[in-house]
């Protein structure tokens, strides 16, 4: 193992499967000057050249259409950026009527490798209500996508080669909070499937499952209970599809479940967690589920207003007595 933040390991993964599939490139803007906003591209420029790293005005609508035709007309394999997650808004026809549906519309005789890389989500540099947003349940909500939020630096360069080699859309959703935290990753080749979960930390009383930097707060709020509540921890890294065979096995173990999310509660994934746990699983609980997540209102910029606003280990431990008592 060696330790790199999460942002140098996406970008080692974008280096190696550009260097093995001469069909994948890299397309957003600003990715070809000095590495990226967030040297999210480093080197990549300088080793793949501008017809691979491809550098756009600030256009989210016309770049994303260009990626839709080249991985439908020349079956390339574009990984398109969106500096923020939130400018996806502004490609929203091109992703929702036409990446996430085309390979279905065709009758399965095309693919679709698309990757979209949402990156800089929610909170964490006080940057307000159009540069904060967690949107991931807007894309698992649409049918022909598959959503991946990873939280570590070895489950992001994983995911993204695993991304990148699939002939469906993906959308890749990134925290900004855990971009330059460091953490082991392996020196040899891996990737990490789409659709499984993992287990951060074993535990009887309570399941846990959370995603994203929320990974990060739940396992400290799992610790501070540790004497009171044993809860069992588990990223689940596939927000579509989720891993229900990983989630059932351990609601069956302790029959207690809380959801963990920044996001806001309404229509979110959580939400959706739930209503599978409950549809598949209702026997094994013993208690109602619980969802912590972050409040229904747009990202404030001040600090304390944020920090209000935002998913708390405080809200987590809450919840975690409720689903407990």
């Amino acid at each position: 193992m060696k330790s790199l933040t999460y942002i140098d390991a996406v970008c080692e993964a974008l280096h190696e499967e550009m260097a093995r599939d001469e069909k994948v490139f890299f397309i957003g803007e600003d990715v070809d000057v000095d590495g990226g906003v967030w040297n999210e591209a480093a080197g990549l420029l300088e080793k793949f050249g501008p017809n691979r790293v491809v550098g756009t005005p600030i256009s989210e609508s016309g770049y994303t259409g260009l990626a839709v035709g080249a991985a439908l007309a020349e079956e390339l394999r574009p990984v398109v950026e969106f500096m923020y997650g939130d400018f996806i808004h502004c490609a929203m026809d091109q992703v929702a009527d036409q990446v996430a549906k085309a390979r279905l519309m065709f009758g399965n005789q095309s693919k679709m490798p698309v990757v979209l890389r949402l990156c800089a989500c929610g909170v964490g540099t006080r940057e307000a209500a159009q540069h904060s947003q967690q949107l991931e349940a807007w894309f698992a909500h649409l049918p022909g996508f598959k959503v991946v939020m990873p939280s570590t630096p070895e489950d992001g360069k994983g995911l993204m080669k695993s991304a990148i080699r699939c002939d469906e859309p993906v959308v890749f959703v990134e925290c900004r909070n855990v971009y330059y935290k460091e953490g082991p990753v392996p020196e040899g080749e891996y990737t990490i499937p789409i659709g499984k979960a993992k287990l951060l930390r074993p535990g009887k009383d309570v399941t846990l499952l959370t995603y994203g930097y929320a990974c990060t707060h739940s396992m400290t709020a799992a610790e501070n209970l540790a004497g009171e509540i044993d809860a069992e921890v588990i990223d689940l890294r596939t927000l579509k599809p989720l891993d229900m065979e990983m989630i059932l096995e351990s609601v069956a173990k302790t029959g207690r479940v809380v959801v963990a999310q920044e996001a806001p509660a309404a229509c979110s994934i959580g939400a959706e967690v739930i209503r599978r746990i409950v549809d598949e699983g209702f026997d094994y609980l013993d208690a109602p589920p619980v969802l912590a997540a972050g409040k229904d209102v747009p990202i404030p910029f001040a600090e304390v207003l944020e920090d209000y606003a935002t998913l708390s280990v405080k809200d987590i431990e809450e919840a975690l007595r409720k689903a407990n008592c």
